[in-house]
């Protein structure tokens, strides 16, 4: 998979090329990623990459002709690179900003088997409206709340993508037990020492009974996401035995509850 990342600041992607997963999914060539800068695309000897609104307030917005230049940048090298390579499918350009999308695990699965992305990382007060209308063809946040510029944004979600790339991870189960995958959040975990501060780890973990285990964690994965994400099981269709394990878990829950006051 292709990214091309239009940023002001490309140096900070060196997070995501140099370091843990991703570094090593780059140098196997799972993934590509290269960075356009708008700053290399102005044509004033201070190259000037920011500008006012109209109808004045505070703040600045990112100037127009050099952000539209990168992006058309990056789709061209793209589409050259597509060409090449016998593809018909064009690259998709992603904004990073607040008022998008709320970025989730079934959208992050779906764009790991779709096109190309060029992500657009926003600065100052964000982009002209009819950059938006003009050149984005998706718009997406990581949650209601604002970061000084779209880069985290865009590296967390490239992060994602990664970890859903054959080959990208150590053991190709691994994302199919990550928290949303299914709908749910993850189960307890455990690692050695099996006691450790006078808190133990439940004996089925230690009990090396596999099917057991796989239906503690499903009762664990449905409590966990009971206590903390109602939301996810409000979306969900639960089949019997799930329902039975989530019904099991609020009993003990409760009773567990209880016996602490």
């Amino acid at each position: 998979m292709r990214f091309g990342v239009v940023t002001l600041f490309p140096e900070m992607f060196s997070a995501i090329t140099e370091y843990g997963i991703s570094s090593r999914a780059v140098k196997q060539g799972l993934i590509d990623l290269s960075c356009w800068n708008p700053r290399d695309f102005t044509t004033d000897k201070h190259r000037t990459v920011d500008d006012k609104p109209y109808g004045g307030g505070p703040g600045m917005l990112m100037k127009t002709e050099p952000l539209v230049a990168a992006i058309g940048a990056a789709r061209q090298s793209f589409e050259t690179q597509a060409r090449k390579s016998g593809k018909s499918e064009k690259a998709k350009t992603i904004y990073l900003s607040p008022q998008g999308k709320p970025l989730t695990q079934i959208a992050v699965e779906q764009m790991a088997t779709g096109p190309d992305l060029v992500l657009v990382c926003g600065r100052y007060q964000g982009i002209d409206t009819r950059v938006l209308d003009s050149v984005i063809d998706e718009e997406w946040s990581l949650g209601d709340f604002v970061l000084s510029g779209g880069e985290v944004a865009a590296m967390a979600l490239i992060d994602a993508l990664i970890r859903l790339q054959p080959g990208a991870l150590g053991d190709e189960d691994s994302a199919l037990q990550d928290s949303f995958s299914g709908g749910l959040l993850h189960w307890p975990e455990y690692t050695r020492p099996s006691d450790y501060e006078g808190a133990t780890v439940p004996e089925v973990l230690l009990s090396g009974d596999h099917q057991a285990i796989a239906q503690w964690r499903m009762k664990q994965s449905l409590g966990a996401t009971w206590l903390k994400r109602p939301d996810l099981l409000a979306s969900k269709e639960l089949n019997d035995q799930q329902r039975r394990l989530l019904d099991e878990f609020i009993q003990e829950y409760n009773l567990a509850d209880g016996d602490q006051r």
